[in-house]
């Protein structure tokens, strides 16, 4: 009960001050710049989520939930970065490179090998596109971000039956 008396506290704090959010550097964010870092999210979260039904109606290991969260997370990383006191090209760099490995790391999560196939690879890659996308949105390359998206679906979506079939066609000759 201690703690919800708190956090009411908090929250009245924050709106008896005019609403300004204080954040760890000490420093007064202003509401604009809130807004667009969470319209900046959103549109990545929306951009993905087409790759995540798509993926997810086939009860594949990642699906519904996993794609739209890698984008936000990407952008929200590359959002932070930008805020950093002493953003350079070399501190976006580490952080494009770490979101990379970490994302691969995840897609290498999805990919399983059984029976002398391997499963998993297209899944694998639309993670890893999903984080270029949220990157994309981060960095305002919006005409990057959509064709992503856009073409990373209709792959999906156009070609996964023809993979299936030349698999299926492949299996009957075994």
């Amino acid at each position: 009960m201690d703690a919800a008396m708190g956090l009411v506290e908090w929250v009245t704090t924050i709106i008896g001050h005019g609403w300004d959010v204080v954040i760890q550097r000490g420093h007064a964010q202003d509401w604009p710049h809130i807004t667009a870092n969470i319209l900046h999210i959103v549109l990545a979260y929306a951009l993905a989520f087409p790759i995540g039904w798509e993926r997810g109606k086939n009860y594949n290991i990642a699906g519904l939930r996993t794609f739209p969260i890698v984008a936000m997370a990407s952008c929200g990383y590359a959002l932070a970065a930008n805020d950093l006191p002493d953003f350079s090209s070399d501190a976006v760099s580490r952080v494009i490179q770490g979101l990379v490995a970490g994302i691969g790391f995840i897609g290498g999560g999805a990919i399983v090998k059984e029976a002398g196939t391997v499963q998993g690879v297209a899944t694998a890659a639309s993670i890893w596109n999903t984080g270029a996308i949220g990157i994309a949105v981060a960095y305002g390359n919006l005409d990057i971000a959509i064709t992503l998206a856009v073409v990373n679906f209709l792959t999906l979506w156009c070609l996964t039956p023809i993979s299936e079939k030349f698999r299926q066609s492949s299996d009957n000759h075994d």
